[in-house]
């Protein structure tokens, strides 16, 4: 899982130094903090996700050359 370090007091500092109330700009703040671990969370991609990608590569490469086998046999068997 991946982290993000979002500084919440001082994002909420500047909100309110831009006319936001305190209580609307800790809002914001937390508000903005879940959003962006919610993005991590499902966008980037772990070590087990590469692996298992990487598994089911393997496995269309070998069912892509048995069909082309498949397909050069039968074309042989149609010109011999």
């Amino acid at each position: 899982m991946a982290s993000l370090t979002l500084d919440t007091l001082a994002y909420a500092k500047r909100l309110r130094e831009s006319g936001i109330t305190e209580q609307q700009a800790e809002a914001h703040a937390l508000a903005q903090k879940q959003v962006l671990a919610e993005i991590l969370d499902t966008t980037l991609a772990t070590k087990d996700n590469i692996y298992r990608l990487e598994k089911q590569i393997v496995v269309l490469k070998w069912m892509i050359g048995v069909m082309l086998a498949g397909v050069v046999s039968l074309v042989l068997k149609a010109f011999f």
